[in-house]
């Protein structure tokens, strides 16, 4: 009988320690099958971790094309101000001066009505050609405006307006009161005048 004890213990502890083994490999199985779904769900989290990174980049290098863009349009404006600004400039001097062209030319015209004063009338033309000059060089430019020609609002401002006998004549210069001036292609003074009406 104690016979049949020890082999029926002996069994219990075969069964227990085959059922140990069982336990031991269904451990090491499932940490293999958990490696791998680690492996799995890890890889998918670097996959999500590179796409998110790209996305980042691409909207950078958007970022960075945009600025790049603004920056050119940015500079080519400023340079375009700044030659404006350059060529401008002197439009305040010479909107100042041109009453003293004015007088010049009235002095001029009143010369030429006397006779008398021939060698004042000489250094005053020299006076007026040296002023008139430098006036040009620095982009001073009178504006044609005859009797006749058309009326502009562009360029002519109408002060008066006459009554006309010809028709052909009507919303035409009749006469040119004060000259209009350009600096370079800006009007800076516009030519007063009288219409016919």
């Amino acid at each position: 009988m104690a016979k049949d004890i020890d082999d029926n213990q002996e069994e219990q502890v075969m069964e227990d320690s085959i059922a140990d083994n069982q336990e031991d490999a269904k451990g090491q199985d499932s940490p293999e099958a958990t490696d791998e779904t680690e492996d799995d769900s890890s890889e998918d989290i670097v996959e999500n971790e590179i796409d998110k990174v790209k996305a980042e980049l691409q909207e950078a290098k958007d970022k960075y094309l945009r600025l790049y863009s603004e920056f050119e349009n940015f500079r080519r404006r400023t340079a375009k101000e700044r030659l404006t600004l350059i060529s401008t400039a002197n439009e305040e001097l010479m909107t100042a001066l041109l009453p003293v062209v004015d007088d010049f030319e009235r002095g001029q015209k009143a010369m030429e009505e006397t006779e008398d004063h021939k060698t004042s009338k000489e250094g005053f033309d020299l006076i007026y050609n040296k002023f008139s000059s430098i006036l040009k060089q620095k982009g001073l430019k009178p504006m044609e405006s005859k009797s006749g020609s058309e009326f502009n609002t562009e360029f002519h401002e109408a002060i008066s307006q006459m009554p006309v006998e010809k028709k052909k004549m009507k919303g035409k210069i009749i006469d040119v009161v004060e000259k209009g001036y350009y600096l370079d292609e800006k009007v800076i003074r516009f030519a007063k005048v009288v219409i016919g009406a």
